[in-house]
């Protein structure tokens, strides 16, 4: 089945073309700056090695969606024949609330439910529901497919996601953990599970979900236990501009010290914090590792270490965590940008742990770089395995829009 899969942004629209036959990626791109000045596309044809970069009118997602269908149906870029070709379209959704635990196909009560998660996630579910929209102008005959970040971190028990906050904020607005990255976990938890070899009901698997935003949850039995992020994704760990976990009462006092509004204060945890907050200088794991490498006559040395060291400390306390709630631990994977990418980081986090019986072995760890495959990072004396597994949560979402729109016809 050819699956459209689409992951929509407020001005930006990212999409793949997938043959779950295969589990291969035939076409993938991005149409970005929708609704801008200089929108464009760029498409990338990948059985042919073809790219097309082109400046192009879009003022609605609408429009970006035709310029897609367009482009995938060009007698020289595209790879089907029509748009008949497509069988089914995708999407990946942020945050479904407590509305949504599993993936869905889409009708007019899904759309109108989808909607009152807009204040769990308002940028991202904004942008999905102009993405959905689009597509059902461009292609309204196609089945539609919902599938969300948050849906596989709906096992968790009411312990791990209840907030110490009165119960009516919970009956009244939903506030509880809710989790994210929920397709990459499920993704990689079971990629391990398979490499384990045993019943699912048997494993005890943390999933690191490091990026420019990081989350780590705790796999037990192939169902989520407990997850890092939170209410929104800006609790877990340090990220790239996002704070992570901190006291709460810090929230009023900054307000009140720096006379700032909730908007401001917003926005310094979400955007001004992390890695750059601490680093002083960048948002991205790589420019501190450069000026680690540098050593001490970088400028940025201590506080880019400070920063790493940060991370560290706290991907060790949820590894953990997560290791005591589930009596044992048979898995550790890396998996993201800074999971895959990153074997300084991998290498500090696994070391002295030897009390769970983590020994990674250096030498494979840092040949580990932008691997395209799973790697075996653990030495063959370790006790828990540890494994690099680069994320696919396009295939994930494929494989449900398949299942989903196949039993259709049953």
């Amino acid at each position: 089945m050819n699956v459209l899969i689409v992951n929509a942004g407020s001005s930006s629209l990212k999409y793949q073309l997938l043959d779950t036959a295969t589990e291969k990626v035939v076409a993938k791109g991005i149409c970005e700056r929708i609704g801008i000045d200089g929108s464009r596309i760029d498409h990338k044809q990948l059985e042919k090695g073809l790219r097309l970069e082109k400046e192009l009118p879009m003022n609605t997602h609408s429009d970006a969606m035709k310029i897609v269908v367009d482009t995938l149906t060009d007698a020289e870029y595209g790879c089907i024949s029509s748009m008949d070709e497509i069988e089914a379209v995708g999407h990946r959704i942020v945050h479904g609330g407590p509305y949504f635990s599993q993936s869905i196909l889409l009708t007019d009560e899904v759309l109108e439910t989808l909607k009152l998660c807009y204040d769990f996630a308002p940028l991202h579910t904004a942008a999905h529901i102009q993405g959905i929209e689009g597509c059902l102008a461009v292609m309204p005959n196609k089945p539609q497919v919902l599938v969300f970040d948050t849906a596989f971190h709906q096992s968790m028990p009411a312990e791990a996601y209840m907030y110490a906050l009165p119960y009516e904020a919970y009956e009244k607005y939903g506030i509880r953990r809710y989790g994210a990255h929920g397709t990459s976990h499920r993704y990689v938890a079971a990629e391990m599970i398979r490499i384990l070899g045993k019943p699912a009901e048997q494993t005890k698997i943390v999933t690191c979900h490091i990026g420019n935003g990081s989350s780590i949850s705790a796999v037990k039995g192939g169902k989520v236990l407990d997850t890092s992020m939170g209410f929104t994704p800006l609790a877990g760990v340090e990220m790239g501009t996002r704070c992570g976990d901190i006291d709460p009462a810090i929230v009023p006092y900054l307000m009140e010290k720096e006379n700032l509004s909730t908007a401001e204060v917003n926005n310094l945890m979400n955007k001004k914090s992390g890695f750059l907050g601490i680093s002083g200088f960048s948002s991205d794991s790589r420019d501190l590792e450069s000026a680690i490498a540098a050593g001490p006559s970088d400028e940025h040395y201590e506080r880019a270490s400070l920063a790493v060291d940060m991370l560290k400390h706290q991907i060790k306390k949820y590894i953990g965590a997560y290791a005591a709630i589930m009596n044992g631990l048979d898995a550790v994977v890396f998996t993201a940008g800074v999971g895959e990418n990153n074997p300084h980081l991998r290498e500090i986090v696994c070391n002295d742990m030897d009390f769970l019986g983590i020994k990674i072995d250096k030498a494979v760890n840092e040949k580990a770089l932008r691997q395209p495959n799973i790697v075996k990072l653990s030495s063959d004396d370790s006790k828990v395995a540890v494994y690099l597994i680069p994320t696919n949560e396009e295939l994930v979402i494929a494989r449900d829009t398949e299942e989903i729109v196949k039993g259709l016809s049953k």
